[in-house]
Protein backbone atom coordinates (compact mmCIF):
# COMPACT_ATOMS: atom_id res chain seq x y z
CA UNK A 1 0.00 0.00 0.00
CA UNK A 2 3.05 2.83 1.02
CA UNK A 3 5.88 0.53 0.23
CA UNK A 4 8.39 3.29 -0.53
CA UNK A 5 6.81 4.93 3.07
CA UNK A 6 7.40 2.17 4.78
CA UNK A 7 10.97 1.23 3.28
CA UNK A 8 11.86 4.71 4.66
CA UNK A 9 10.77 4.21 8.25
CA UNK A 10 12.46 1.01 8.16
CA UNK A 11 15.43 2.75 7.01
CA UNK A 12 14.87 5.16 9.72
CA UNK A 13 14.71 2.42 12.69
CA UNK A 14 18.01 0.05 11.47
CA UNK A 15 20.10 3.08 11.50
CA UNK A 16 18.86 3.60 15.67
CA UNK A 17 16.78 7.10 14.78
CA UNK A 18 14.57 7.55 18.18
CA UNK A 19 13.66 11.03 17.90
CA UNK A 20 11.71 12.75 14.97
CA UNK A 21 10.66 16.49 14.97
CA UNK A 22 8.33 16.60 11.77
CA UNK A 23 5.99 19.69 9.61
CA UNK A 24 4.53 18.18 7.27
CA UNK A 25 4.14 18.36 3.45
CA UNK A 26 0.83 17.39 1.69
CA UNK A 27 3.07 15.77 -0.89
CA UNK A 28 4.70 13.42 1.29
CA UNK A 29 1.63 13.12 4.05
CA UNK A 30 1.45 9.20 4.20
CA UNK A 31 5.03 9.52 5.50
CA UNK A 32 3.98 11.43 7.89
CA UNK A 33 1.21 9.10 9.41
CA UNK A 34 3.45 6.34 9.72
CA UNK A 35 5.95 8.25 11.31
CA UNK A 36 3.88 8.61 15.02
CA UNK A 37 3.65 4.97 15.00
CA UNK A 38 7.22 3.98 15.00
CA UNK A 39 9.35 6.94 16.62
CA UNK A 40 9.04 9.30 19.24
CA UNK A 41 7.36 12.09 17.14
CA UNK A 42 7.49 16.10 18.08
CA UNK A 43 5.53 18.25 15.50
CA UNK A 44 6.46 21.57 15.41
CA UNK A 45 5.18 24.92 15.10
CA UNK A 46 8.22 26.38 13.08
CA UNK A 47 10.82 24.61 11.73
CA UNK A 48 13.72 25.88 13.25
CA UNK A 49 12.89 24.80 16.80
CA UNK A 50 13.39 21.25 15.42
CA UNK A 51 16.91 22.55 14.99
CA UNK A 52 17.37 22.90 18.75
CA UNK A 53 15.04 19.63 19.86
CA UNK A 54 17.26 17.33 17.80
CA UNK A 55 20.54 19.17 19.35
CA UNK A 56 18.92 18.26 22.64
CA UNK A 57 17.79 15.25 22.04
CA UNK A 58 21.37 14.16 20.59
CA UNK A 59 23.23 15.62 23.54
CA UNK A 60 21.48 13.98 25.68
CA UNK A 61 22.88 10.68 23.71
CA UNK A 62 19.97 10.31 21.67
CA UNK A 63 19.59 9.75 17.85
CA UNK A 64 17.41 12.17 15.96
CA UNK A 65 16.05 12.95 12.92
CA UNK A 66 14.11 15.69 11.34
CA UNK A 67 11.18 15.01 8.49
CA UNK A 68 9.93 18.19 6.99
CA UNK A 69 8.78 20.05 3.30
CA UNK A 70 12.18 21.64 1.92
CA UNK A 71 10.66 24.96 2.13
CA UNK A 72 11.44 24.56 5.85
CA UNK A 73 15.35 24.65 5.54
CA UNK A 74 14.89 28.43 4.60
CA UNK A 75 13.82 29.28 7.67
CA UNK A 76 16.50 26.86 9.98
CA UNK A 77 19.23 28.33 8.64
CA UNK A 78 20.65 30.19 11.33
CA UNK A 79 20.14 27.49 13.74
CA UNK A 80 22.09 24.89 11.37
CA UNK A 81 25.02 27.14 11.10
CA UNK A 82 25.03 28.65 14.69
CA UNK A 83 24.38 25.44 16.51
CA UNK A 84 24.22 22.48 14.49
CA UNK A 85 27.69 23.36 12.58
CA UNK A 86 29.32 25.14 15.34
CA UNK A 87 28.92 22.47 17.87
CA UNK A 88 29.69 19.60 15.01
CA UNK A 89 26.43 17.98 15.55
CA UNK A 90 24.39 15.23 13.32
CA UNK A 91 21.30 15.80 12.08
CA UNK A 92 19.94 13.94 8.93
CA UNK A 93 17.46 15.67 7.43
CA UNK A 94 14.71 14.43 4.88
CA UNK A 95 12.68 16.64 2.89
CA UNK A 96 10.03 16.89 0.43
CA UNK A 97 11.32 19.10 -1.79
CA UNK A 98 8.80 21.19 -3.58
CA UNK A 99 9.13 23.75 -6.02
CA UNK A 100 10.92 21.62 -8.77
CA UNK A 101 8.70 18.72 -9.84
CA UNK A 102 5.13 19.53 -11.47
CA UNK A 103 4.59 22.48 -8.62
CA UNK A 104 1.48 23.59 -8.94
CA UNK A 105 1.51 26.79 -5.98
CA UNK A 106 4.17 29.26 -7.71
CA UNK A 107 5.13 30.71 -3.88
CA UNK A 108 6.59 27.08 -4.00
CA UNK A 109 9.21 27.64 -6.87
CA UNK A 110 11.53 30.70 -5.71
CA UNK A 111 13.11 29.61 -2.91
CA UNK A 112 12.88 25.70 -3.59
CA UNK A 113 14.30 25.50 -7.19
CA UNK A 114 17.37 27.53 -5.86
CA UNK A 115 17.58 24.94 -2.75
CA UNK A 116 20.48 22.84 -4.08
CA UNK A 117 22.89 26.33 -4.48
CA UNK A 118 22.15 27.19 -1.23
CA UNK A 119 23.02 24.36 0.26
CA UNK A 120 26.60 24.16 -1.82
CA UNK A 121 27.05 27.93 -0.85
CA UNK A 122 26.86 26.65 3.06
CA UNK A 123 28.68 23.97 2.28
CA UNK A 124 25.45 21.41 3.71
CA UNK A 125 25.79 17.83 1.99
CA UNK A 126 22.84 16.91 0.54
CA UNK A 127 21.51 13.89 -2.16
CA UNK A 128 18.79 14.00 -4.47
CA UNK A 129 15.88 11.20 -4.78
CA UNK A 130 14.48 11.69 -7.97
CA UNK A 131 12.51 8.81 -8.46
CA UNK A 132 11.39 5.83 -5.50
CA UNK A 133 14.80 3.67 -7.20
CA UNK A 134 16.85 5.51 -5.20
CA UNK A 135 14.82 5.60 -1.85
CA UNK A 136 18.00 3.42 -0.15
CA UNK A 137 20.20 6.73 0.32
CA UNK A 138 18.89 7.89 2.60
CA UNK A 139 20.78 5.02 4.76
CA UNK A 140 23.85 6.83 3.14
CA UNK A 141 22.17 10.11 4.65
CA UNK A 142 21.80 9.35 8.22
CA UNK A 143 25.30 6.97 8.37
CA UNK A 144 27.33 10.35 6.61
CA UNK A 145 25.62 12.67 9.64
CA UNK A 146 26.33 10.27 12.35
CA UNK A 147 29.81 9.35 11.07
CA UNK A 148 30.76 12.72 10.20
CA UNK A 149 29.17 14.71 12.84
CA UNK A 150 27.16 16.98 10.50
CA UNK A 151 23.86 17.84 8.23
CA UNK A 152 22.47 15.87 5.54
CA UNK A 153 19.57 16.56 3.88
CA UNK A 154 17.78 14.20 1.81
CA UNK A 155 15.42 16.37 -1.50
CA UNK A 156 12.91 13.55 -2.15
CA UNK A 157 11.07 14.81 -5.33
CA UNK A 158 7.18 14.31 -5.12
CA UNK A 159 7.43 11.58 -8.02
CA UNK A 160 8.97 9.05 -5.49
CA UNK A 161 5.91 9.02 -4.05
CA UNK A 162 3.83 8.49 -7.29
CA UNK A 163 2.30 4.97 -8.15
CA UNK A 164 2.53 4.17 -11.96
CA UNK A 165 -0.98 2.50 -13.26
CA UNK A 166 -2.95 2.86 -10.07
CA UNK A 167 -4.36 5.41 -7.80
CA UNK A 168 -2.17 7.37 -4.88
CA UNK A 169 -2.92 5.23 -1.82
CA UNK A 170 -3.89 7.03 1.23
CA UNK A 171 -3.63 6.61 4.90
CA UNK A 172 -6.40 7.53 7.36
CA UNK A 173 -5.51 8.70 10.53
CA UNK A 174 -8.50 8.66 13.51
CA UNK A 175 -9.16 11.68 15.23
CA UNK A 176 -9.94 12.01 18.87
CA UNK A 177 -12.29 13.75 20.91
CA UNK A 178 -11.66 17.04 20.57
CA UNK A 179 -13.91 18.36 23.07
CA UNK A 180 -12.67 20.06 26.23
CA UNK A 181 -12.97 22.97 28.69
CA UNK A 182 -10.30 25.71 29.38
CA UNK A 183 -11.30 27.77 32.08
CA UNK A 184 -8.79 30.26 32.96
CA UNK A 185 -8.67 32.90 36.19
CA UNK A 186 -5.33 34.78 36.37
CA UNK A 187 -4.79 38.24 37.73
CA UNK A 188 -0.93 39.08 38.66
CA UNK A 189 0.73 42.08 39.52
CA UNK A 190 4.64 42.76 37.64
CA UNK A 191 6.44 44.80 40.36
CA UNK A 192 9.82 46.71 39.86
CA UNK A 193 12.72 44.52 39.55
CA UNK A 194 14.76 43.99 42.93
CA UNK A 195 17.24 41.50 41.15
CA UNK A 196 19.61 42.04 38.58
CA UNK A 197 20.05 38.67 35.80
CA UNK A 198 23.20 38.27 37.42
CA UNK A 199 21.91 37.86 40.96
CA UNK A 200 18.84 35.18 39.54
CA UNK A 201 21.46 33.34 37.58
CA UNK A 202 23.86 33.21 41.23
CA UNK A 203 20.65 31.96 43.06
CA UNK A 204 19.59 29.02 40.88
CA UNK A 205 23.29 27.98 40.27
CA UNK A 206 23.61 27.64 44.45
CA UNK A 207 21.04 24.40 43.84
CA UNK A 208 22.70 22.85 40.86
CA UNK A 209 23.62 19.36 41.50
CA UNK A 210 22.59 16.69 38.71
CA UNK A 211 20.89 18.96 36.32
CA UNK A 212 21.44 19.43 32.46
CA UNK A 213 21.82 23.14 32.26
CA UNK A 214 20.95 24.79 28.94
CA UNK A 215 21.47 28.69 29.07
CA UNK A 216 20.60 31.22 26.43
CA UNK A 217 23.42 32.67 24.48
CA UNK A 218 25.65 35.83 25.08
CA UNK A 219 25.75 37.21 28.59
CA UNK A 220 23.50 35.01 30.29
CA UNK A 221 25.78 31.92 29.40
CA UNK A 222 29.20 34.36 30.29
CA UNK A 223 27.21 34.84 33.65
CA UNK A 224 26.73 31.35 34.23
CA UNK A 225 30.30 30.15 33.45
CA UNK A 226 31.79 33.31 35.43
CA UNK A 227 28.97 32.26 38.56
CA UNK A 228 29.43 28.27 38.53
CA UNK A 229 31.22 26.49 35.45
CA UNK A 230 30.42 22.84 35.39
CA UNK A 231 30.64 20.03 33.21
CA UNK A 232 26.90 19.53 32.98
CA UNK A 233 26.27 23.45 31.65
CA UNK A 234 25.66 23.71 28.06
CA UNK A 235 26.68 27.23 26.69
CA UNK A 236 25.17 28.43 23.98
CA UNK A 237 26.91 30.69 21.86
CA UNK A 238 24.51 31.47 18.76
CA UNK A 239 21.30 30.09 17.38
CA UNK A 240 19.18 33.09 18.96
CA UNK A 241 15.71 31.71 20.28
CA UNK A 242 17.08 27.97 20.55
CA UNK A 243 17.00 27.92 24.34
CA UNK A 244 14.04 26.18 25.43
CA UNK A 245 13.67 23.86 22.03
CA UNK A 246 17.29 22.52 23.05
CA UNK A 247 16.51 21.93 26.48
CA UNK A 248 13.30 19.99 25.66
CA UNK A 249 15.12 17.71 23.43
CA UNK A 250 17.16 17.20 26.39
CA UNK A 251 14.21 16.19 28.53
CA UNK A 252 12.76 14.18 25.97
CA UNK A 253 16.37 11.62 26.19
CA UNK A 254 17.31 12.07 29.82
CA UNK A 255 15.63 11.22 33.08
CA UNK A 256 18.04 14.14 34.90
CA UNK A 257 15.85 17.48 35.66
CA UNK A 258 16.33 19.40 32.89
CA UNK A 259 16.58 23.54 33.72
CA UNK A 260 16.72 26.13 30.40
CA UNK A 261 17.88 29.47 31.43
CA UNK A 262 16.18 31.72 28.93
CA UNK A 263 15.05 35.08 28.22
CA UNK A 264 12.15 37.20 27.38
CA UNK A 265 13.55 38.14 24.08
CA UNK A 266 14.79 34.60 23.27
CA UNK A 267 10.54 33.08 23.81
CA UNK A 268 9.11 36.02 22.43
CA UNK A 269 11.14 34.68 18.95
CA UNK A 270 9.79 30.66 19.21
CA UNK A 271 7.09 28.79 18.85
CA UNK A 272 8.15 26.16 21.17
CA UNK A 273 5.90 26.95 24.45
CA UNK A 274 2.77 25.06 22.46
CA UNK A 275 5.50 22.13 22.02
CA UNK A 276 6.73 21.65 25.21
CA UNK A 277 3.14 21.72 26.25
CA UNK A 278 2.23 19.19 24.06
CA UNK A 279 4.94 16.72 24.40
CA UNK A 280 4.69 17.77 28.41
CA UNK A 281 8.32 16.29 30.22
CA UNK A 282 8.36 16.06 33.64
CA UNK A 283 11.71 16.74 33.99
CA UNK A 284 12.09 19.99 32.17
CA UNK A 285 12.11 23.84 34.20
CA UNK A 286 12.34 26.94 31.75
CA UNK A 287 13.46 29.83 33.83
CA UNK A 288 12.25 33.01 32.17
CA UNK A 289 14.70 35.77 33.05
CA UNK A 290 12.95 38.51 32.08
CA UNK A 291 14.84 41.94 32.06
CA UNK A 292 12.29 43.30 29.78
CA UNK A 293 15.02 43.81 26.54
CA UNK A 294 17.21 42.27 24.51
CA UNK A 295 20.48 42.18 27.06
CA UNK A 296 23.32 41.24 24.55
CA UNK A 297 22.51 43.75 22.07
CA UNK A 298 22.31 46.93 23.61
CA UNK A 299 19.28 46.63 25.96
CA UNK A 300 16.43 47.28 23.26
CA UNK A 301 13.04 46.93 24.46
CA UNK A 302 10.96 43.68 24.01
CA UNK A 303 7.06 43.39 23.78
CA UNK A 304 7.55 41.96 27.17
CA UNK A 305 8.64 45.33 29.23
CA UNK A 306 5.10 46.77 29.10
CA UNK A 307 2.86 44.99 27.03
CA UNK A 308 3.19 41.32 27.13
CA UNK A 309 2.96 39.01 30.80
CA UNK A 310 5.41 35.55 29.99
CA UNK A 311 3.68 33.59 32.43
CA UNK A 312 0.25 34.06 30.93
CA UNK A 313 1.95 33.85 27.36
CA UNK A 314 2.89 30.23 29.20
CA UNK A 315 -0.41 29.49 30.75
CA UNK A 316 -1.74 30.20 27.24
CA UNK A 317 0.57 27.68 25.51
CA UNK A 318 -0.63 25.04 27.74
CA UNK A 319 2.00 25.21 30.68
CA UNK A 320 0.28 24.11 34.21
CA UNK A 321 2.94 24.79 36.14
CA UNK A 322 4.28 28.56 36.49
CA UNK A 323 5.39 30.97 38.52
CA UNK A 324 6.24 34.47 38.95
CA UNK A 325 8.82 35.26 41.13
CA UNK A 326 10.33 39.31 42.06
CA UNK A 327 12.69 38.37 44.60
CA UNK A 328 15.59 36.28 45.81
CA UNK A 329 13.27 35.15 48.56
CA UNK A 330 10.23 34.19 46.43
CA UNK A 331 12.74 32.89 43.76
CA UNK A 332 14.69 30.61 46.45
CA UNK A 333 10.73 29.29 47.68
CA UNK A 334 10.32 28.48 44.03
CA UNK A 335 13.25 26.61 43.45
CA UNK A 336 13.10 24.57 46.65
CA UNK A 337 10.05 23.66 46.06
CA UNK A 338 10.16 22.73 42.12
CA UNK A 339 10.12 18.89 42.03
CA UNK A 340 6.68 19.29 44.20
CA UNK A 341 4.87 19.56 40.95
CA UNK A 342 5.78 17.74 37.37
CA UNK A 343 6.77 19.22 34.61
CA UNK A 344 6.89 21.15 32.55
CA UNK A 345 7.20 24.18 34.67
CA UNK A 346 7.95 27.86 33.85
CA UNK A 347 9.28 30.14 35.96
CA UNK A 348 9.46 33.91 35.27
CA UNK A 349 11.90 35.84 37.11
CA UNK A 350 11.68 39.39 36.66
CA UNK A 351 14.82 40.81 36.94
CA UNK A 352 16.38 44.35 35.96
CA UNK A 353 17.09 45.38 32.44
CA UNK A 354 20.98 47.15 32.19
CA UNK A 355 24.17 45.32 33.28
CA UNK A 356 23.78 46.61 36.89
CA UNK A 357 25.61 44.13 39.34
CA UNK A 358 27.11 42.00 37.05
CA UNK A 359 30.59 40.57 37.62
CA UNK A 360 33.52 42.93 36.56
CA UNK A 361 35.08 40.15 36.06
CA UNK A 362 32.45 38.81 33.53
CA UNK A 363 34.58 37.58 30.40
CA UNK A 364 34.07 34.87 27.44
CA UNK A 365 33.71 31.53 27.76
CA UNK A 366 37.11 30.21 27.82
CA UNK A 367 35.92 26.60 26.20
CA UNK A 368 35.71 25.89 22.35
CA UNK A 369 31.96 24.99 21.04
CA UNK A 370 33.71 20.88 20.66
CA UNK A 371 34.95 21.34 24.05
CA UNK A 372 31.21 22.33 25.40
CA UNK A 373 29.65 19.63 23.53
CA UNK A 374 32.41 16.97 24.59
CA UNK A 375 32.32 17.32 28.33
CA UNK A 376 28.51 17.77 28.19
CA UNK A 377 28.02 14.57 26.81
CA UNK A 378 30.70 13.01 28.79
CA UNK A 379 28.61 14.38 31.92
CA UNK A 380 25.48 12.71 29.99
CA UNK A 381 27.03 9.53 30.29
CA UNK A 382 28.42 9.38 33.37
CA UNK A 383 31.81 9.31 31.95
CA UNK A 384 33.10 12.85 33.61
Amino acid sequence: MCEIEEKIIEIMRDNGIDVVATLPCGKAKNLFYLISQHFHEVPLNKEEDGIGICAGAYLALGKPAIVMQSSGLGNSMNALMSLTRTYELPLPIITSWRGVYREKIPAQIPFNKNLPRMLKAFDIPYTVIEDNSKINLIDNIICDAYENNRTHVALISPKTWEKEGEEEAELTERFPKRERETILEYKKTIHEPEMTRYDAIKTIAEYLDEEAVVSNIGIPSKELYDIKDRDLNFYMLGSYSQASSIGLGMALKTKRETVVLDGDGSLLATSVLPTIAAESPKNISVFCLDNGTLGSTGDQLTNAYSQVDMELMAICAGIKETKKVHTEKELRSTIEGLCDSKGPRFIHVIVKPGIVGQSPTLKNIKLTPEQIKKRFMNAMSGKS
